[in-house]
């Protein structure tokens, strides 16, 4: 199954972070041909305690509207994308989450604020907040840093791309991601599986033969596992490295990503029905939170009727 990308929306609030969003979701915009959609919305302050919503004068609205539409248009410059601006007023989890449902789009891009603003995630952050409601796929930018592109670059590197794969059918569905991308920009594939010491541990205890003998067959079954996911006819152009790492599967997950410069990291999630798990501490959270480069979480596209 070859993912296709027909329609993306970035999300914008102006900061550096956001910025460098609107560059990747330029770059897949054209590398597949898609619709791009840049939100934003103007975050309207509340008067506290009573519930009453605080407007702006219709001046002002207007001077903030026309302000936003010309920010949008600069963040595009001369790029040739099929674009269209989105810009409402309100509160912006729910705004996106709506405009991505109305949309039908095929791709969410959010920024985080570096550090101090991935510290947040958990508590309520527009990225975090979207992710429990939006129903497709998100990919989650950090703010600059080393090695990072800028909103002057003309293009997104996508050399290597890592696919965390524990054999789920979230997993599954990251691999194709993961393996779709790496054709569109002739990427290096890396698909990973990380050995939790508490997991492997039980199953070694239940074995009558000798433990040694049962962990190296374990580990070329594993590793069988990985090499069966990539289809014959990806085989002509794709030659997937595949690793098995062992301790906690977020750690190793990034860890593996800065030794081996990887772009991209892909993983799988379960979207609303282990919601709470995920931002109590799940992998996908934690390699989020601890990641350098970009982390694209999938689940099921929801169908909106």
């Amino acid at each position: 199954m070859r993912v296709q990308l027909k329609k993306i929306m970035c999300t914008t609030d102006f900061s550096e972070s956001s910025t460098l969003a609107v560059a990747y979701g330029i770059a897949l915009a054209e590398e597949y041909q898609a619709k791009l959609y840049l939100s934003h919305v103007i975050e309207l302050p509340s008067v506290g305690m009573y519930g009453d919503a605080f407007s702006y004068p219709v001046g002002q609205q207007d001077r903030i509207l026309d302000y936003s539409r010309g920010y949008l248009k600069r963040l595009i410059g001369d790029r040739t994308v099929d674009w269209e601006p989105l810009i409402q007023m309100g509160h912006a989890a729910i705004e996106i989450t709506r405009l991505a449902k109305e949309k039908c789009v095929d791709l969410v891009i959010s920024a985080t604020h570096g550090r101090s603003g991935l510290k947040r995630f958990l508590l309520g952050s527009v990225t975090g907040s979207i992710l429990r409601t939006l129903p497709c796929p998100l990919l989650v930018i950090r703010g600059p840093e080393k090695g990072a592109i800028t909103s002057n670059e003309k293009e997104i590197k996508l050399e290597r791309i890592l696919v965390g794969c524990d054999f789920s059918h979230d997993s599954h569905l990251a691999f194709q991601y993961g393996l779709s991308l790496a054709q569109e920009f002739q990427s290096e594939l890396y698909l990973a599986h990380v050995v939790e010491p508490p997991v492997y541990e039980d199953m070694v205890k239940r074995v009558t033969g000798p433990e040694e003998e049962f962990q190296q067959d374990l580990r070329v079954r594993l590793h069988d596992e990985l090499k069966d996911m990539v289809p014959d006819e990806a085989r002509n152009w794709c030659n997937p490295i595949t690793t098995l790492l062992a301790g906690q599967p977020h750690e190793e997950l990034v860890k593996y990503a800065v030794v081996n410069s990887i772009n991209l990291i892909v993983m799988g999630f379960r979207g609303h029905s282990l919601v709470e798990s995920l931002f109590v501490g799940s992998t996908a959270d934690r390699v989020v939170r601890r990641s350098a480069c970009p982390v694209l979480l999938v689940r099921p596209t929801v169908q909106v009727p």
